[in-house]
């Protein structure tokens, strides 16, 4: 998008003014300085907003809670800086917008005044191509945070020199979009959790149990006793009247249970519960009657 408003600003340009060689200022001149200084500036400024958007409107407030919270001593402080900048979203965004596009469209008209036609088109679109658009957005897609820091001065100045166009146009956009929801939503949890589980074994934060244990307790809301709870047909129980012998501490064990149900004649008529733990007291040579 920005490489063809510079094409076309160019293009307008020279159609109206006609063959531009004749309105070129001279090589090596004070004005000519002046115009390559001013045409790196808009360059070099273009590409700082472009960075900028990129960079602070990827960073969610989500993102930003979390490392004002649980980041490094750098992070909290860079966070705590960008954060009351990106509650702004739509003023922010309208705002660098605006800046970028400032710049870029004033960018044609300076390199006129230096070189051809052509040699200006080239030109502009090398700039806004190298400088304005992939190197910034590449280094704030890696350092977003940072940079962000490090230029919310900038934006802040930026904000309230273009407030009386930002901030309508933002307020416009608040009310036909909305915000960004702040807060993960509970499947948006689950799936992170997830991610982790599948990492939990290439060396991620989290184990394999910890995300189980997490993934269960975001089921909790979602879940009914019934489906908790494990089948009278498919349980192991004891009859009151089993001796604990080797057979029955053999199976006892085998299953892996803190807990097995005792019953009376029939194995849904549960009487009590027999602790295992208990069993490290009892010999299995005495053949120990199961309602003791």
């Amino acid at each position: 998008m920005q490489l063809l408003n510079a094409v076309m600003a160019t293009r307008m340009l020279t159609e109206l003014v006609g063959q531009s060689n004749g309105d070129e200022i001279p090589f090596g001149s004070f004005s000519w300085f002046a115009y390559a200084g001013i045409s790196c500036f808009l360059v070099l400024f273009a590409g700082i907003m472009s960075g900028l958007t990129l960079g602070l409107m990827s960073l969610g407030l989500v993102d930003l809670e979390i490392l004002q919270r649980s980041g490094t001593s750098t992070e909290k402080k860079q966070a705590a800086a960008i954060l009351p900048v990106v509650q702004k979203q739509h003023q922010l965004l309208v705002t660098l917008l605006l800046c970028n596009a400032a710049s870029m469209e004033a960018l044609p008209i300076y390199l006129d005044k230096l070189f051809n036609q052509y040699v200006a088109i080239i030109l502009s679109v090398t700039f806004v191509l190298a400088f304005g658009e992939v190197i910034p957005q590449s280094i704030c897609t890696r350092y977003g945070l940072a940079v962000g820091a490090n230029f919310v001065w900038l934006v802040r100045i930026l904000m309230i020199i273009c407030y009386p166009i930002s901030y309508p146009i933002g307020k416009v956009l608040d009310c036909a979009l909305g915000h960004n929801e702040a807060l993960f939503r509970r499947a948006q949890l689950k799936a992170l959790v997830s991610i982790h589980g599948l990492e939990a074994g290439k060396g991620g934060e989290l184990t394999h149990d910890e995300t189980t244990i997490i993934s269960g307790a975001l089921d909790l809301t979602e879940k009914t006793a019934e489906e908790a709870m494990t089948p009278i047909e498919s349980t192991f129980s004891l009859d009151v009247n089993s001796k604990l012998d080797w057979e029955a501490m053999g199976k006892v064990l085998a299953r892996g249970h803190s807990r097995v149900p005792v019953y009376s004649g029939n194995p849904k008529n549960i009487i009590g519960l027999l602790l295992v733990k208990s069993l490290l007291t009892v010999r299995p040579e005495t053949e120990t009657p199961g309602s003791i």
